[in-house]
């Protein structure tokens, strides 16, 4: 990204011109060449109306565009009005310094914005250019990634970005992820995996299969939600735009009063009119709410920013601003806490059956399952049922499976799945810890398989960091067994958890939980915060707070149904995401508090004739670059 954009350029080049001779006309006015009174002081008017016009015809202009569009009211306004009256009372070089610094100050927060835009600016060019597609005959056709269709084979060369979600067919290597990630450490793909859009290919050719459109892949979803953020405003933001849209007309009207009302009362108008107006202009130049209407949403972008640059796609301000509040966070366990990666860690048969039994059939009724616990239990078996023996499969969520294999009714599921089906099942007599199924064949108990996933490396500490950062307690909920989930809560070091759960089960302990937040603290109550896998979880992260989106990747579900969607799966990101919004919104209201007391202060030493124009400068254009500077230390985040 360049220093300077041509515009700032340019605005940069106006700036300097005016400033040397406003320097200038200063000196050759206080030189006493020219005459302060009769023609020198219109010769003077003319010669200052030049670094002004120079300086300001931009102002101006808005100005006037304002009036015409009758949306009078904003900072061109003010500033015009200001000036012009300031011209009007002979105070000619105030005026120009009064543009000239607004100027400088507009010039500065568009450097700002600017620079606050690095992260985000990098994340939306993530987007590739183009595609090679591969033709019938073999050749290769660089097209639009708009015209990719769904089947279509690429071809992606080193160092150029992925256009689409795909599956790779040829070809094996690293591609670096950290537009989407955040992270700099690249990931290994090979043949059969996926590469998301938005990566960029690593050293090697890579031959891939397109899973989407370009309208539906990974990078143009998020791209979509980044340019929809800005529209969803925090309450702080929302109070700024509410505060500047009643203030600046009633400092208009009071900067009228303040003109005409007191050399009316005086009784001599005539005498008193041009002293009260010039007070009545710097009471405007004061009043003059930049510093609130910029530095306080560029404390926000900049927050987001911060965010990706993080890995962490925000999706609005307002998500960003209840992150700082969040008191009580809700984990999901598999998937989420834990790897969600299975292996069977032992098999109990009934009297009367072996464990190649037991893991055989069970193999077969969740021969067709997508679910985690059953593609271990698949991988486990050594000898499967050919597919053509087994038919009649019925899932029942989050209770268990069954199905016909030959002529025997297998089922496989958790304790309340057979408690509901009336067979009676044995626990385990081995100590060991995970989600247990029960295998059950023609209504009989035939043995039990012992499913263990271990917990993320790193989810540990990243609890800790979260109760560090200001959470007061991590709630895991999961619909493994107590057992399971006692082992996996004393792992990780949480104190709070519910097993046994269905999803539906999940949304109502969430609830209960946001009315317990309510109770104990009514509208000022902190957040709850729901991390999930986005997918199964999505009714949960609707009714919570906010929902975050854990290890989602790829993953639409996850995008559309979670607040904060943490693009790769790192865990510890939603501690330091939690410590960038706290320092978002303590930067916002450092802003507020600054600039109201500073304005208000100095429209009273204004009304009062103590403020002259030099301090209704640093009132306006000081106070705004002093809270622009503020806000820029989110970069540093």
């Amino acid at each position: 990204m360049e220093r300077f954009t041509k515009k700032q350029k340019r605005e940069l080049k106006q700036i300097l011109i005016a400033f040397v001779l406003f320097v200038v006309l200063l000196a050759v006015e206080h030189s006493g060449i020219i005459p302060e009174d009769g023609a020198g002081r219109w010769i003077l008017l003319a010669l200052y109306l030049v670094p002004y016009f120079i300086v300001g015809r931009d102002v101006v202009r808005k100005c006037f565009i304002g009036i015409k569009n009758r949306q009078l009211f904003d900072e061109s306004f003010l500033m015009t009005l200001a000036t012009a009256g300031a011209f009007g009372c002979g105070e000619f070089g105030e005026a120009v310094a009064v543009m000239l610094f607004y100027q400088v100050g507009e010039f500065f927060q568009s450097y700002a914005v600017g620079k606050s835009r690095g992260s985000i600016a990098d994340l939306m060019s993530m987007a590739a250019d183009f595609a090679n597609r591969e033709t019938e005959d073999g050749s290769v056709e660089v097209i639009d990634p708009d015209d990719i269709e769904v089947g279509d084979i690429l071809v992606i060369k080193p160092g150029e970005k992925v256009p689409t979600d795909a599956t790779v067919i040829e070809g094996s290597g690293l591609v670096n992820t950290s537009a989407l990630t955040g992270e700099s450490l690249p990931r290994l793909v090979s043949e059969g995996g996926q590469v998301i859009s938005g990566c960029i290919n690593g050293e090697t050719l890579l031959r891939v299969r397109a899973d989407k459109e370009f309208d539906d892949c990974t990078v143009s979803q998020i791209l979509e939600l980044v340019e929809e953020a800005s529209s969803r405003k925090s309450v702080t933001e929302n109070f700024i735009t509410r505060f500047a849209h009643y203030y600046t007309p009633a400092v208009v009207i009071a900067a009228l009063v303040l003109a005409f009302l007191p050399p009316l009362v005086s009784g001599h108008f005539a005498a008193e009119f041009g002293k009260w107006v010039l007070r009545a202009c710097t009471f405007l130049v004061i009043s003059c709410p930049c510093a609130l209407v910029i530095s306080v949403p560029l404390a926000f972008f900049g927050g987001i920013g911060a965010a990706s640059s993080k890995g962490v796609l925000v999706k609005g301000s307002n998500y960003l601003e209840l992150l700082a509040d969040v008191d009580t966070a809700v984990s999901d366990k598999t998937g989420t806490l834990t790897e969600g990666k299975f292996r069977v860690s032992m098999v109990e048969a009934a009297d009367g059956f072996d464990t190649d039994e037991v893991i055989r059939y069970a193999a077969a009724a969740e021969a067709g399952s997508t679910h985690p616990i059953a593609a271990a239990i698949v991988a486990a078996c050594d000898k499967p049922f050919a597919q053509s023996k087994i038919k009649d499969v019925r899932n029942y969520a989050g209770k268990g499976i069954s199905a016909v294999v030959g002529r025997d009714t297998v089922a496989v599921g958790n304790k309340g799945f057979f408690e509901d089906t009336g067979i009676e099942v044995l626990e385990t007599s081995a100590d060991v810890s995970g989600t247990n199924c029960y295998v059950a064949k023609n209504g009989r108990y035939i043995g039990t398989i012992v499913v263990t996933d271990m917990p993320k490396k790193g989810a540990a500490e990243a609890i800790r960091n979260m109760l560090k950062a200001g959470v007061r307690s991590v709630v895991m909920l999961t619909g493994d067994s107590e057992k399971a989930a006692a082992s996996v809560a004393e792992q990780l070091g949480i104190t709070d958890y519910r097993a046994g759960l269905l999803p539906q089960d999940k949304v109502h302990v969430v609830e209960s939980l946001i009315k317990a937040l309510e109770e104990r603290g009514g509208k000022k109550r902190g957040r709850l915060a729901f991390i999930g896998d986005g997918i199964n979880d999505a009714p949960v992260l609707s009714v919570s707070d906010i929902g975050i989106a854990m290890g989602s990747l790829g993953s639409d579900a996850a995008i559309e149904a979670a607040d904060v969607v943490i693009m790769d799966d790192d865990l510890g990101k939603i501690p330091v995401v939690m410590g960038i919004a706290r320092k978002t919104l303590s930067i916002s209201k450092q802003n507020i508090a600054f600039a109201l007391f500073v304005k208000f202060s100095c429209l009273v030493l204004g009304a009062v004739g103590i403020a002259n124009m030099w301090i209704a400068v640093f009132a306006d254009v000081g106070v705004a670059v002093i809270c622009i500077l503020n806000s820029m230390r989110m970069l540093s985040k």
